[in-house]
């Protein structure tokens, strides 16, 4: 049975985070509850934070925790801490996994939101994401069993983004970027729209988990907030309120793509002190330099307000689900629910790079390793290879949407093409003026520079299979020395 139990640290804001989930060994009572921190010699390095936090124990309480990802009629749509702020802007409003999301403002088209992006920058509200500390003894083992990326090696504060499997077909259950903060604490972020499936299947294997290898907690940070900073005058404008008590410890040019750290933000008439600082991760969903950053409830509205003000509007700008949608597109992202789902491997998404070197043996054990390894190795050599790539597509007349069937081109029987694939994602790209689009096509096919026929709107359009992304990332990587890359 679990209990719910309020830690009594003595900062305010820590007794509204979200209740750990604490999935003990078979040998001991089952609570839910926060957990320990790591060990000195990782805190004496960084500043303490909530994540690190020693455990207190209270008295029991209740709560009720909704993980609907698409609600049905009846069901009220969830909001974000930043709901009433992007009212205030005047934001279009969408249901989207299960939230009330803004797609675009009234100051800016999505086009030109997406052009503001890519030439200054924008701010976008990921509070829907599903934020999520995991803990304990167990931990590493659960993300080495349940991802097929090298986890192990992973340095603190670095990031990596990854895959859940399903044991056995290696199906992807969500996508997902993985944080290290200590020795056995790590923060994972996950897709709202698989909130229900990933809590179901997180909840099945820690639980399978720490029969082997120890207490795992896990923490769903519910009620915090979750935003996105990107654009090339992301690191300049951060800067601006980020403390200057430490002034070398806030360089933000020491800190590259997939890297994270704690700090403290100047906010009017609030400060954030050694006790909540907030957790900052360099990366982001657009192919351009920028931040995530992930703010606990007291802090999320007024440190965006007050990131908003100064910067001002010439510099940043509120941005909506169409422009994200069209920037990780042309960085060649994917989009759980389209591009990825639950009957495909890495190794057909393109996204055999997330298995480590390491991770590719029989005794790798990660779900799905019997299935997915054999895949990287093509069937000429012997291999189970696949019978089907994600790959780009530069799309001739029309834009292609999700569903369109890609055929190939043959002028001898014209009207009954083979079909060969389908577009998981498209639309016209506001960067390069012209039509791109992603999906699955029949392996043989899926070479660069294939001319294949996509149907849309009756009839066929030409398109030629293209490497991605189809824009050049300019994330800020240690490897280009002082420049973005």
């Amino acid at each position: 049975m679990h209990a719910l139990r309020r830690s009594r640290a003595g900062n305010s804001f820590l007794s509204r985070t979200a209740a750990a989930r604490r999935i003990p060994s078979s040998r001991s009572a089952s609570t839910l509850t926060r957990p320990h921190g790591p060990p000195p010699s990782i805190l004496s390095r960084r500043p303490p934070s909530p994540f690190f936090l020693p455990q207190r124990r209270g008295s029991s309480i209740s709560l009720v925790r909704n993980y609907a990802s698409v609600p049905d009629a009846s069901s009220a749509l969830r909001q974000t801490p930043l709901n009433d702020l992007h009212l205030v802007h005047q934001a279009k409003m969408v249901p989207f996994a299960g939230y009330s999301m803004p797609v675009q403002y009234a100051d800016l088209s999505v086009g030109d939101s997406h052009k503001w992006t890519r030439e200054k920058a924008s701010l976008f509200d990921v509070s829907h994401m599903v934020q999520h500390r995991i803990s304990g003894p167990g931990a590493t083992a659960l993300l080495l069993r349940t991802t097929p990326t090298s986890i192990a090696s992973l340095q603190p504060h670095h990031s990596t983004l990854s895959c859940l499997l399903h044991p056995g077909t290696g199906g992807i259950v969500d996508d997902t970027v993985i944080t290290r903060l200590g020795p056995e604490l790590f923060y994972v972020v996950t897709n709202a729209a698989c909130r229900a499936k990933d809590t179901a299947y997180l909840e099945t294997q820690i639980h399978q988990a720490t029969r082997a290898d120890g207490p795992i907690d896990w923490e769903v940070l519910d009620g915090w907030g979750l935003i996105a900073l990107q654009g090339p005058l992301s690191a300049e404008i951060l800067a601006e309120v980020l403390s200057s008590s430490s002034s070398s410890e806030e360089d933000l040019k020491g800190m590259y793509f997939g890297q994270s750290r704690f700090s403290h933000v100047r906010l009017p008439g609030i400060s954030t002190t050694s006790d909540n600082p907030v957790l900052i991760s360099r990366g982001g969903y657009t192919g351009e330099d920028g931040f995530e950053i992930s703010l606990p409830p007291s802090l999320a509205v007024p440190f965006t307000e007050h990131l908003l003000k100064t910067a001002t509007p010439d510099r940043l700008r509120l941005a909506g689900l169409g422009a994200r949608d069209s920037l990780r597109l042309e960085a060649g992202m994917c989009l759980y629910g389209h591009d990825l789902d639950d009957s495909t491997t890495p190794v057909e998404a393109g996204l055999s790079w997330v298995i480590g070197k390491d991770r590719r043996t029989d005794e790798s054990g990660f779900h799905g390793a019997g299935t997915v390894l054999t895949q990287l190795r093509p069937k000429k050599e012997g291999g189970a290879g696949v019978d089907r790539r994600r790959v780009g597509f530069i799309v001739e007349e029309a834009p292609a949407r999700e569903g369109a069937e890609i055929v190939a081109v043959d002028s001898s029987s014209e009207g009954d093409h083979e079909i060969i694939g389908r577009i998981t994602s498209g639309c016209p790209s506001p960067t390069l003026g012209r039509n791109i689009a992603m999906g699955y096509i029949k392996t043989g096919h899926h070479k660069a520079g294939t001319e294949v026929g996509v149907l849309v709107r009756g009839k066929t359009r030409k398109a030629t299979v293209t490497k991605m992304p189809f824009v050049a990332s300019r994330y800020w990587k240690q490897a280009a020395g002082t420049s973005p890359a």
